[in-house]
């Protein structure tokens, strides 16, 4: 994982290198990714740069909907109350690589009722360096992966025989999660090692700068 503990604007540095652990450096072009365009869930084109603009912005990149950790990690996204980013100003967005018809269904399957778009080229993960190899020799405890291997596996068979022959994103992509703007600034970023390799939701939330939140596994909120 790798943090900025300083913003930093782009347009003054437009090439922002992001070093994560056992990997070298990489530089990625935020110049050029501001200008890919994601789709809604009717399908209207938004330029990927207007998603933060305005406003400090969590951007979780998802694997395929299919995935079931990617779902149960959503499914915790949607547990966040909206007083918890409005109160410091701060939007939640997601992204997949599916098609973008299938962002209804999926925010109704996970409960998530917050902004959705869909890059189905992957244009924008590749840009970002995005993962197409999973390492599996880093290991990581996820906190928001409710169900185990088997079961979870089952499910998303389950799930994927609701659209029999229909590809919701490609399975060899890994997902990443920056903290944006408002303009062209980076807060936090992240590239995902793995599938499970998802950043704990309540350390995203203590580095956009809000209030945490009692998750199953990671209650971090002291009640008195």
């Amino acid at each position: 994982m790798a943090t900025d503990t300083e913003s930093r604007d782009l347009e003054s540095v437009p090439n922002l290198k992001i070093s994560r652990s056992e990997n070298p450096e990489i530089e990625l072009s935020f110049e050029e990714v501001e200008n890919l365009y994601v789709f809604d869930q009717t399908g209207n084109k938004i330029r990927f740069g207007d998603i933060y603009a305005n406003q400090k912005t969590i951007v979780v990149f998802a694997r395929h909907f299919l995935c079931y950790m990617c779902k149960e990690y959503v499914e915790d996204l949607a547990k966040i109350p909206l007083n918890t980013l409005k109160d410091k100003n701060v939007k939640l967005v997601v992204i997949g690589c599916a098609p973008w018809k299938f962002i209804k269904h999926f925010k109704q399957e996970t409960g998530y009722q917050y902004d959705m778009y869909c890059d189905p080229d992957r244009n924008i993960y590749k840009c970002l360096k995005c993962k197409c190899e999973a390492n599996h020799t880093r290991k990581v405890v996820n906190k928001h992966i409710k169900s185990n291997a088997i079961s979870g596996i089952l499910k998303s068979t389950w799930r994927a025989m609701q659209f029999p022959n229909e590809w919701q994103g490609d399975p060899s992509q890994m997902g990443a999660t920056f903290i944006l703007g408002p303009g062209s600034t980076v807060h936090f970023s992240h590239l995902d090692g793995n599938s499970a390799d998802q950043v704990a939701i309540n350390d995203l939330l203590i580095e956009a700068g809000c209030d945490t939140v009692d998750f199953e596994k990671d209650q971090r909120v002291i009640h008195v």
